[in-house]
C-alpha cells in the first residue's frame, strides 16, 4: 500500500502572504475550506502534491515537491488558479513502467523498476513517448521547462495515445512517485 501523507500552505498572496490554507491531505475543493480558488505562493512542508487548476481533481496537474513556490511561475502555471490537491503516494512495493515508441503498445519499449532521472540515460533515444503501461504502484511527469506539460499516470490510467492524452486526464489513484525526463 502507497503511503500518502504530507503538509502543503497555498497563499492567497505573492511571497506567502494573505490568507491561507493548509492541506494534510486531499482537498477536493479549496471553496468548501472557505478559500477562493486564488493561489499566489505555496509552501510544500512535506511529502510531494498534486495541485489541479479546477476543483475534485481535475485540470492540468502541477507536481510539487518539497521547497517554497513565492509565484505561480514557479510552479510553470500560467495564473494563480487553482481548485484542488492530493498527497502523492511514496514509492511502493512493486511498480514497473514501460513507454513505447509506437502507438497501441508497439515498437521499442523501455522498462522502468525504480527512478531514471533521464530517459536517455535509461537507453530511450527518442524524443516522444506515444503509450505507457503502469503495472503496480507508478507514476510520472515531465516539467514543462522540459518542454512538455506535467503528468501524472497511474495504473488505472494507461494511455495509447501519447502523452497529450495522459496530460488531459486526472489520476484517480495515488502513485508512489516515479520521476523521468525527457
Amino acid at each position: 500500500m502507497a503511503q500518502r501523507s504530507g503538509k502543503i500552505t497555498l497563499y492567497e498572496g505573492k511571497h506567502f502572504t494573505g490568507r491561507k490554507l493548509e492541506v494534510f491531505g486531499d482537498c477536493d475543493n479549496f471553496q468548501d475550506r472557505g478559500f477562493m480558488n486564488r493561489v499566489n505562493s505555496i509552501r510544500v512542508e512535506s511529502g510531494a502534491w498534486v495541485c489541479f487548476d479546477h476543483p475534485d481533481f481535475r485540470g492540468q496537474q502541477f507536481i510539487l515537491e518539497h521547497g517554497d513556490y513565492p509565484d505561480f511561475f514557479r510552479w510553470n502555471s500560467h495564473s494563480d488558479h487553482m481548485g484542488s490537491c492530493r498527497p502523492v503516494g511514496m514509492h511502493g512495493e512493486h511498480f514497473r513502467l514501460e513507454i513505447f515508441e509506437g502507438c497501441n503498445f508497439t515498437g521499442q519499449c523501455l522498462e522502468f523498476l525504480e527512478d531514471c532521472p533521464f530517459l536517455q540515460s535509461g537507453g530511450w533515444a527518442k524524443n516522444c513517448i506515444n503509450a505507457i503501461k503502469v503495472y503496480g504502484d507508478g507514476a510520472a511527469w515531465s516539467p514543462s521547462s522540459f518542454g512538455a506539460e506535467d503528468f501524472q499516470v497511474s495504473s488505472s490510467l494507461q494511455s495509447d495515445q501519447g502523452l497529450e492524452e495522459a496530460t488531459t486526464k486526472p489520476a484517480t489513484t495515488q502513485p508512489p512517485v516515479l520521476t523521468a525526463k525527457l
